[in-house]
């Protein structure tokens, strides 16, 4: 018997040496390259950083990572494995399920597109593996087993639940946005994080899975505005002088995105209120269109809108910016 499991180990390792070879084309290592206010007051001055993650090809021309690698990106740069590297936009995002689509400038020399499978037919206890960029090493493989699937009980900006799959495959700072591989060599989701005390990897991983990924993105939806902000309670809102009960607090703004675009201005100076922190000073949204913001369902409301736009339109952006009420402009060319 102590034989026969050897040989079946054996067997294992080589048909996941043989995946390996077959998929690794298809991942990408992300660079990335923001800047942010260093939240001591002065609006002018900003933090630059720069990070990595990973992804995967699913079109010629398209990466599908985690949305919190590239969310809040002024550059990206894609390396593929033989060294080729691309800029790359985003253009679609959810932050709620923590997937993202970035379109690279031109399509890479020779494109190996991933198969993406369906997650749905994913068993807990069934083999998986992980490939991305821990830790900064590119290409770096581990693997384990799905653990277990969760459904969110918050909802996207489309209202359809969010799940992840529970692995104890290896993940690191660097696997974010990386593919999650089962054995027929598709990917059934994306690398989204870790729990830890010691902050590091403890055998809790989390992924979102495929069919979350593809209805979010690819299906018409969470269309990139390029803003992080958060909706203001009814207190917040009275203690900021917000002429509504809500309004949509920005706390940063991507230079080359929509809101950029419009003028939309990000906060600057760092407070915490109760346990959370936030940046205060930029602007607070009040209304997109005819959609004003009076809270959650409200954004929800407005992502709905703005993902079902098909054509060239002008849209009207109201705005508290201290003290007064501005109007901007943003003109989408529909998705």
């Amino acid at each position: 018997m102590a034989a026969l499991a050897v040989v079946a180990q054996s067997l294992m390792a080589q048909d996941l040496a043989d995946l390996f070879d077959r998929n690794k084309y298809s991942v990408v290592t992300i660079y990335v390259a923001e800047n942010v206010s260093d939240g001591t007051g002065d609006p002018k001055t900003y933090t630059s950083s720069q990070g990595l993650g990973s992804g995967v090809l699913v079109k010629e021309d398209v990466i599908l990572t985690a949305a919190h690698v590239v969310a809040n990106a002024e550059q990206i740069m894609v390396q593929f494995l033989d060294g080729e590297a691309i800029p790359a936009k985003t253009f679609r995002v959810s932050r709620t399920a923590d997937v993202a689509l970035i379109r690279l400038q031109k399509p890479p020399r020779e494109p190996h597109v991933a198969l993406v499978g369906n997650s749905d037919e994913t068993r807990i206890g069934e083999d998986v593996f992980v490939v991305g960029a821990p830790m900064g090493l590119p290409y770096s493989l581990s693997r384990g087993v799905i653990s277990g699937r969760h459904a969110e009980a918050n909802l996207s900006n489309d209202g359809k639940i969010l799940e992840f799959f529970q692995t104890d495959a290896a993940i690191n700072t660097g696997n974010s946005g990386g593919p999650m591989f089962n054995y027929r060599g598709e990917v059934i989701g994306i690398v989204s994080s870790i729990l830890t005390r010691s902050g590091g990897f403890e055998g809790i991983g989390f992924a979102a899975t495929s069919n979350v990924a593809r209805s979010l993105l690819t299906e018409r939806s969470s269309v990139f505005f390029g803003i992080e902000a958060m909706v203001l309670s009814y207190e917040m809102a009275r203690v900021l002088n917000v002429p509504q009960e809500s309004g949509w607090l920005v706390q940063h703004v991507v230079q080359d995105s929509p809101a950029g675009t419009a003028g939309i201005k990000g906060g600057y100076l760092k407070i915490m209120v109760g346990e959370e922190e936030m940046l205060v000073g930029g602007d607070i949204i009040l209304q997109v269109d005819d959609i004003r913001i009076t809270g959650e369902k409200s954004i929800l409301k407005l992502f709905a809108y703005l993902n079902q736009i098909d054509s060239i339109k002008k849209h009207k952006i109201t705005v508290l910016r201290a003290g007064e009420i501005v109007d901007l402009y943003w003109i989408s060319k529909g998705i």
